[in-house]
């Protein structure tokens, strides 16, 4: 496997503060994952529209870590297996004062019917 191939990259940086997909289409998150080979950052799967998932689905990128301040363990949809890994390159999460659920102003009033369980 060349280096280019490897489920983990740790010199990629996070593709942004919040889910890509929700930002661009005025969604909203519950808790976001960060894909640790390409940085994409993309909702969990108890948010609303999935994104960190849909992006291993069209990607084959196996690994996420956690995009929370505070937590660093990853996980491995091929396994489905939890585990610790590497550091990646920073930021580690999504800033301290963004809320969760996010973005700040477009989480519905009703959001907790809204999850996935």
């Amino acid at each position: 496997m060349t280096t280019s191939d490897a489920p983990i990259q740790t010199d990629v940086p996070p593709s942004g503060p919040g889910c890509q997909e929700c930002t661009a289409g005025g969604g909203w998150w519950f808790h976001l994952r960060r894909c640790a080979r390409c940085g994409h950052v993309g909702c969990c799967d108890s948010s609303p529209s999935q994104h960190a998932t849909a992006h291993w689905k069209e990607t084959g990128h196996p690994v996420i870590q956690s995009f929370e301040p505070g937590e660093d363990w990853f996980w491995d949809y091929r396994s489905e297996q939890a585990g610790s890994g590497p550091v990646l390159a920073p930021p580690a999460s999504h800033p301290a004062d963004q809320p969760a659920p996010g973005p700040a102003g477009s989480v519905p009033a009703d959001w907790t019917r809204r999850l996935h369980r």
